[in-house]
């Protein structure tokens, strides 16, 4: 499944993540192996026929047992505990990547059954398939047209809720170029297995060739467009627009407001 990827890692944050995982299974083992040679050693040395193990029924309490069974397994919690605020701090989704390359920026709007993304700094979009160069930081934007969803793409690490009315960021960068699985990794009906995306981290030269590729395509998603788009559909096949309505995402956003939140480019005001 795409899901297992998340083990063999192709970007920075991916690769934090998994060596966490597995920091974290190498402190938890120096508990769970010993005791399970000692459970073991316990019951091949104390079994019936060993009439030689020392038999004594009133024997109730070991200081040096409490403290190693208390100290040990306290000391890792604490270990494992201060890893993980830090870790997920340093890896938290709304922080931007340091990086000397300049970030691009996409907007992605989960939708039934399918994923759209659009560039705001091209002027571009397309359906169930993202591209991006290899050592450049996305910056993503993220919401819901629809019910709740999660966005993932497992092989660059980290995922991100999509919401109605709200929205969420999410940083990663791809340090090799590949076609990697995207998916959603939360329920959302009838059409949510096949609910899939292409991640395809590319070289400076082959991004720019696949953006001149999408602004071949005669087709601009205004609002009307857009409209059709989300429709609810399985399957989806990729699609691109070689124009977008520049206000499109913020308006997806701001349409469940109930009217108190105005668009005015990339900002949002909440009336009072």
């Amino acid at each position: 499944m795409d899901q297992f990827h998340v083990l063999d890692s192709k970007g920075a944050v991916g690769k934090a993540e998994v060596s966490l995982i597995a920091t974290s299974v190498y402190a938890m083992l120096i508990v769970v192996i010993p005791v399970i040679l000692l459970t073991l050693f316990v019951a091949w040395k104390y079994r019936a026929s060993n009439t030689n193990a020392t038999y004594a029924p009133k024997w109730s309490h070991s200081t040096a047992i409490e403290i190693a069974i208390w100290a040990i397994p306290a000391a890792i919690i604490l270990y494992l505990g201060i890893l993980t605020w830090k870790t997920t701090h340093e890896l938290g989704p709304y922080k931007p990547l340091e990086s000397n390359v300049k970030p691009i920026n996409v907007e992605v709007v989960a939708l039934d059954w399918k994923w759209l993304f659009t560039y705001p700094d091209l002027g571009i979009a397309s359906v169930n398939q993202l591209a991006f160069p290899v050592g450049t930081p996305v910056n993503f934007k993220i919401t819901s047209d629809s019910v709740m969803n999660s966005f993932f793409i497992p092989q660059l690490g980290g995922q991100i809720y999509a919401m109605v009315g709200m929205q969420t960021e999410l940083h990663l960068v791809a340090d090799h170029a590949g076609d990697y699985a995207g998916l959603s990794a939360n329920y959302s009906g009838a059409g949510f297995s096949d609910m899939k995306f292409r991640a395809l981290a590319m070289s400076q030269g082959d991004y720019d060739a696949w953006i001149k590729k999408v602004k071949s395509e005669n087709a601009n998603l205004s609002m009307d467009v857009y409209a059709g788009v989300a429709q609810p559909s399985e399957k989806a096949p990729v699609k691109y627009f070689s124009t977008v309505d520049p206000k499109l995402f913020n308006n997806i956003v701001a349409k469940y407001n109930n009217g108190n939140v105005d668009v005015n480019g990339t900002n949002f005001v909440t009336k009072g």
